[in-house]
């Protein structure tokens, strides 16, 4: 049912989010099934592109990361991405009064978890972790996550389409900075606890 889904939110995501409105998931489902299969396809895949094949910005010169420091790395970014799903639900969560919802969090958080759904997809690219293919993929999957943001909130959270406008650009905010964040505390994170070792390509 989730595959279908998703498939659905590719060819006609207003029908889509009107099925997903009616189903009624958990919390505990979403994160359990969903979150963490969909969180584990760029951690997986950044682990085996920058230590397999590496990392290149022109496509000549690669630099891949030990086994060793890059599975921690993974691993840590695996559990970021669960963090930052829960946030960005738990803010949407908070604002929606304020622009006339009144929904659960767990539609709150359906909302975040298929709007996400292309980044998390767009992480296959690292696979081949090429810097100019992946910023390409990676921007044409957040321009479509845009979209069903703002085609989304107003069928999830029940909210007239002039308001949802302005929630949505509210959610978008709060997406962005998390995503800055999250690459900020990344960056800290391996100049500190996580420190990368590197190896010829």
């Amino acid at each position: 049912m989730f595959i279908q889904h998703m498939m659905g939110m590719l060819y006609h995501p207003k029908a889509e989010w009107g099925a997903l409105r009616k189903e009624r998931y958990s919390m505990h489902h979403i994160f359990l099934a969903q979150i963490s299969f969909l969180a584990a396809i760029p951690a997986l895949a950044l682990f085996i592109g920058t230590t397999q094949i590496g990392w290149s910005i022109t496509g000549n010169e690669y630099v891949k990361l030990d086994v060793a420091s890059a599975a921690p790395a993974a691993i840590a970014f695996y559990f970021a991405m669960w963090l930052a799903v829960g946030f960005i639900a738990y803010s949407i969560h908070w604002m929606e009064r304020t622009y006339g919802g009144n929904v659960s969090f767990d539609e709150c958080l359906v909302l975040t978890t298929f709007t996400a759904t292309p980044l998390f997809l767009s992480g296959l690219a690292a696979l081949y972790p090429l810097l100019w293919l992946n910023v390409t993929i990676g921007l044409a999957a957040l321009c479509y996550s845009v979209y069903l943001l703002y085609v989304g909130v107003p069928i999830i959270m029940q909210i007239p389409e002039d308001r949802a406008f302005f929630f949505s650009s509210s959610v978008l905010t709060v997406g962005l900075c998390v995503l800055v964040g999250l690459l900020a505390t990344t960056v800290v994170l391996w100049s500190t606890l996580i420190p990368l070792s590197y190896v010829s390509g």
